[in-house]
């Protein structure tokens, strides 16, 4: 069977590196490779698809784009109107978002308690799954900041229309300085987390990043010189990887197992880098 991981870029994602140590370790003679695929041409290619592939991962920026192309949704992609996993079945199209499960486990992993109150930099499909995490978690207040406000009402229109009501504001990154939350979740890539950003987001005390490659990011890098708690990208990958593994194949695979195969990609990448 065929799978892969669909975005763009997607020379970074360590998915294929994670999927395949899932199928030598269940014994499965399956490929997975990662595929460059735009907005544009997201119909196209489910279009094309034959009875050979089996499950896709959907990285930036099809999450979104994705949805109304499959024929079913699960509770978290209604909820989030987000989809990051589909499963080719019987003809039909399946749309499941593991972010979100991937992301509470992720948390309760990491963190000593789930925080009541956060600030997520980006406002994108994954910053909404995460909070949407959180939320779950009981996470009542929420401070999303962007580059332009405006790109993030979807965001926070979704999530502040959960069922538990979390007070949801969105601001200027560009303007964050001494914030003050239980949490800061970061979605945005190294080069915006500039001197300054770091400097305000320097009192939280638990941190999680969900860029996982370049590693550590200036932020990450903070949090672990200044002894903060901290939940990676690599974290969220695994967790969530494990369950789109699950829905792909119908067999568990051990998170640690996934884990291991992403930090030995990213020890690969760095030792060909210097």
């Amino acid at each position: 069977m065929r799978c892969a991981v669909l975005g763009t870029p997607i020379a970074h994602s360590l998915s294929p590196a994670l999927h395949s140590a899932a199928y030598a370790h269940l014994g499965l003679d399956w490929t997975y490779d990662g595929v460059l695929v735009d907005s544009a041409g997201l119909a196209d290619f489910l279009d094309g698809l034959d009875e050979t592939w089996r499950g896709l991962s959907l990285t930036m920026p099809l999450k979104r784009v994705v949805v109304p192309m499959v024929d079913t949704l699960d509770d978290w992609s209604r909820l989030s109107g987000v989809a990051n996993t589909v499963v080719l079945e019987a003809g039909r199209r399946l749309g499941f978002n593991t972010d979100i499960p991937g992301a509470i486990a992720a948390v309760l992993e990491r963190l000593p308690r789930p925080p009541s109150s956060a600030v997520v930099l980006g406002g994108g499909a994954t910053a909404t799954s995460v909070l949407l995490a959180l939320v779950e978690l009981g996470c009542m207040e929420a401070t999303v900041l962007v580059r332009d406000p405006a790109r993030a009402e979807e965001t926070a229109a979704v999530v502040a229309a959960h069922p538990r009501g979390p007070s949801v504001s969105v601001a200027a990154l560009g303007g964050a300085e001494s914030l003050r939350a239980d949490l800061v979740v970061s979605t945005i890539p190294d080069e915006a987390q500039t001197p300054e950003l770091l400097a305000a987001c320097a009192g939280v005390p638990a941190v999680f990043e969900v860029v996982y490659d370049p590693w550590p990011t200036p932020l990450a890098r903070a949090a672990l010189d200044s002894g903060r708690r901290l939940v990676s990208g690599l974290d969220l990958l695994a967790h969530q990887a494990v369950l789109q593994m699950d829905l792909m194949t119908g067999h568990a695979v051990p998170v640690e197992l996934v884990r291991d195969a992403g930090r030995a990609e990213l020890a690969r990448r760095a030792g060909h880098q210097s």
